[in-house]
C-alpha cells in the first residue's frame, strides 16, 4: 500500500467512523452497527472510497485478537465457578440447541456436514456488544433475564475460541466430505496449547515484573503487545487460530497483579482495531444482495430470528423465568453476533464456505443486529404491563466488583485494607511500586500494579460500581491528581483522601473530598498518653485532647476559605492560638473548682 493511498484510506476510515458511530449510538443502535454501517457506506457496494479492503481486513484482524485477549483476561476461574450453573448449564443448552437446529436445516437444504457445522455454530452466537449494551441502557443487567443473558453471552465468548480453532481443522485435509478431522492435527493443537500454558506460567510474570520496574509506560505497553501478538503468532505457526493464542495469554494473566494495568494498556488499541475490523466487515458486505436476492436474505433473516428466539424463550422457561422475562431474553439475544463474522471469514479463507454464501450470511447477520432494538421493544409490548419479574436464582456476586478501591498500599493503605478484610468487605488495591505489590501479594492481599491517576486504569478496576474510593498514596501531587480524576469521572463516588499536611488538606478540600490527615489522629493519641504520663487522670486527658481535636478541625474548615492568602493565615493562626489558650485556661480553672 503506497503512502499516499494509506493516508487517504486512513482519513476516509476515520471520517466515516467519527460521523457514523455517534449517529448510531444516538439512535441507540450501538457502536458496532455504526462501524458496520460506515464500512458499508464507504465500501465497494455504495461509494467505493476504499480500493483495498482485503488488506485493511488483514490489519483489522488484530482487533479481534486483542478482544479475545481481554476476554481471557477477565475470565478468572473464580468468576466462572460462581456462575457455573448459568454459564455451563443454560449457556451450553442454548448454544448446542441453536447450532443443532440451524445445522439440521442446512443439511436438509443439501449443504455438506462441514458447512452445516460451521454455519450452525456461527449463527448460534449472539452479539455480546449489542446484548450487553441494550441491557445496560435499560438498566436490566441485574434483572433475572439480564443475568441469564450475561451468562449465555459469557459461554458463547468462551465457546468462540474452540469454534475458531475447529475451522482450520475442518479444512486441514482434502479428504471426502464425510471424513473426520485428522487426529495428528488435533494432537498438534493440544501439544501447542500445553506448551503455551506451561511457558506462560513460567515466563509472563517475570517479563511484566521487568517492564514494571523500568517505570516507563511505553515499555509496559510494548511488553503487553509483545505477549499478545507473540503468542498469537506462535500458535499460528502450529496451524491454530491466532485468536486462540491471544485468549490463552489473557487467561494466564487473569489472576496476576498486572491484570488491570494490562487491560488499561490494551484497551485503546483494542477499541480502534476492533472498530476497524467491523468497518472492514461492512466494506465486504454486499448490500446489493438485499435488492438482488431479497427473498433469500429475508428467509435467512426471519429463520435466524425465529429459531433462535424460540430456543432462547425455551431456555428462559427452563431456567425458571416467567413468560415476560423469557420473551425479553429472546429479544436481546436472537440476533447474530460479531464472532460469526470472524468464523465465516475464517471459513471462507479455508475454502469451507463459498464467497456468495458468506456474503448472504454476513448481510443477514448485519440486518439481525440492526433489528435488535426493534425486537426488544416489540417483545416487551407482547407482555402485559403488570407482568412482574421475579428473581429465580440468587444474586450473582461478581468477584471483579469491589465495594472499596484503595489507591496506594503503603503503611496507610495496608491498615485500612486489614480493617476492611476483617469485616469481610471486598476491596481492590492499586499500587505503583512493583516491589510493594509483590510483597503484599505474598500475604494474600487483593492488590494490582498500576498508576491510580490514569482514567483507563480506573475503568478497568470497575470504579464506577464501587461505593468508596480511598486515596492513600503518600505523594501529595499523585494524591491530588488521583482525587481530582475520580471526582471528575465518578461524581457519585464517595472519596476519602489522605493528607500529609494542612496545605495538602486544603487542596483536597477544594475538590470536595473527605480529608484525613495522616499524622493528626496518631499525634492526638500520643498527646493523650503524654498527658496521662504527666499526671492527668485518663478521663481528663481524653477530654482535653477531644477539645483540641474539635477546635483544630473547626479551624481547618475556617482557614480553608482563605488558605492561599499567607498574611490572612498567619493572622488567623495567631488569633486561633489565643482562643485555644483561653479555652484551656477555662477548662483548667473549672477542673480546679470541681476538685
Amino acid at each position: 500500500m503506497e503512502s499516499s493511498s494509506f493516508m487517504q484510506y486512513a482519513l476516509v476510515l476515520l471520517l466515516a467512523a467519527v460521523i457514523a458511530v455517534p449517529l448510531a449510538k444516538r439512535s441507540r443502535l450501538g457502536a458496532v452497527l455504526g462501524y458496520l454501517g460506515a464500512g458499508a457506506l464507504i465500501g465497494p457496494s455504495v461509494l467505493n472510497l476504499i480500493g483495498n479492503s482485503e488488506e485493511i481486513g488483514h490489519i483489522s484482524e488484530l482487533g479481534v485478537i486483542l478482544m479475545l485477549f481481554v476476554i481471557g483476561l477477565e475470565l478468572s476461574p473464580q468468576r466462572l465457578w460462581v456462575m457455573r450453573r448459568q454459564v455451563f448449564g443454560y449457556g451450553s443448552v442454548q448454544l448446542v440447541a441453536s447450532a443443532l437446529g440451524i445445522g439440521t436445516i442446512c443439511i436438509l437444504l443439501g449443504l455438506g456436514w462441514k458447512v452445516a457445522l460451521v454455519v450452525g455454530l456461527g449463527l448460534a452466537l449472539s452479539s455480546t456488544a449489542i446484548g450487553l449494551q441494550i441491557l445496560a441502557e435499560r438498566k436490566e443487567l441485574q434483572s433475572p433475564h439480564g443475568r441469564l443473558g450475561f451468562a449465555i453471552l459469557l459461554l458463547q465468548d468462551v465457546a468462540a475460541i474452540p469454534i475458531l480453532a475447529l475451522v482450520p481443522l475442518l479444512a486441514v485435509t482434502d479428504v471426502a466430505d464425510n471424513a473426520v478431522p485428522d487426529g495428528i492435527a488435533v494432537l498438534r493443537v493440544v501439544a501447542t496449547i500445553a506448551a503455551v500454558i506451561v511457558g506462560g506460567r513460567l515466563l509472563l510474570r517475570p517479563l511484566f515484573r521487568i517492564a514494571a520496574r523500568t517505570q516507563i509506560s511505553e515499555v509496559f505497553t510494548a511488553s503487553t503487545l509483545l505477549v499478545v501478538l507473540g503468542t498469537a503468532w506462535l500458535v499460528q505457526q502450529a496451524g491454530i487460530s491466532m485468536s486462540l493464542g491471544a485468549f490463552l495469554a489473557g487467561v494466564l494473566l487473569a489472576d496476576s497483579e498486572y491484570r488491570h494495568e494490562i487491560e488499561a494498556r490494551v484497551d485503546p488499541f483494542k477499541g480502534l482495531l476492533l472498530g476497524l475490523f467491523f468497518m472492514s466487515v461492512g466494506m465486504t458486505a454486499d448490500i446489493h444482495l438485499v435488492a438482488h436476492e431479497p427473498v433469500l436474505v429475508a428467509t435467512i433473516l426471519a429463520g435466524l430470528l425465529a429459531l433462535k428466539g424460540l430456543i432462547l424463550f425455551a431456555v428462559g422457561r427452563l431456567a425458571g423465568e416467567n413468560t415476560a422475562d423469557s420473551l425479553k431474553l429472546a429479544g436481546v439475544l436472537a440476533q447474530g453476533g460479531e464472532f460469526a463474522f470472524v468464523v465465516f471469514s475464517l471459513a471462507t479463507q479455508n475454502k469451507l464456505l463459498d464467497q456468495h454464501l458468506r456474503d448472504v450470511l454476513v448481510v443477514a447477520i448485519t440486518l439481525s443486529m440492526a433489528l435488535t432494538p426493534v425486537l426488544v421493544v416489540l417483545f416487551e409490548r407482547l407482555v402485559p404491563k403488570d407482568a412482574a419479574s421475579k428473581p429465580v436464582y440468587d444474586h450473582i456476586d461478581e468477584d471483579d466488583i469491589p465495594r472499596v478501591i484503595i489507591a496506594g498500599f503503603g503503611r496507610f493503605g495496608q491498615i485500612i485494607a486489614r480493617v476492611l478484610r476483617a469485616n469481610k468487605i471486598r476491596f481492590t488495591a492499586i499500587e505503583s511500586s512493583i516491589e510493594q505489590v509483590e510483597a503484599s501479594r505474598r500475604f494474600g492481599s487483593q492488590i494490582y500494579y498500576g498508576d491510580p491517576s490514569r482514567s483507563d486504569l480506573l475503568r478497568s478496576t470497575h470504579a464506577d460500581k464501587a461505593e468508596l474510593f480511598i486515596v492513600a498514596t503518600d505523594d501529595p501531587e499523585t494524591n491530588i491528581r488521583t482525587a481530582r480524576l475520580v471526582r471528575r469521572m465518578y461524581p457519585q463516588l464517595k472519596v476519602f483522601a489522605r493528607a500529609r499536611n494542612r496545605q495538602h488538606a486544603f487542596r483536597l478540600m477544594d475538590l470536595g473530598v473527605h480529608v484525613v490527615r495522616e499524622t493528626f489522629h496518631s499525634s492526638l493519641v500520643m498527646s493523650r498518653e503524654a498527658l496521662e504520663q504527666l499526671g492527668l487522670p485518663p478521663d481528663v486527658a481524653a477530654q482535653r485532647v477531644d477539645t483540641f481535636r474539635e477546635f483544630d478541625e473547626k479551624l481547618l474548615a475556617e482557614q480553608h476559605l482563605f488558605y492561599d492568602d499567607e498574611a490572612a493565615i498567619m493572622q488567623n493562626s495567631r488569633e486561633a492560638q489565643r482562643d485555644l489558650d483561653h479555652l484551656f485556661e477555662a477548662d483548667i480553672a473549672r477542673d480546679r473548682v470541681e476538685s
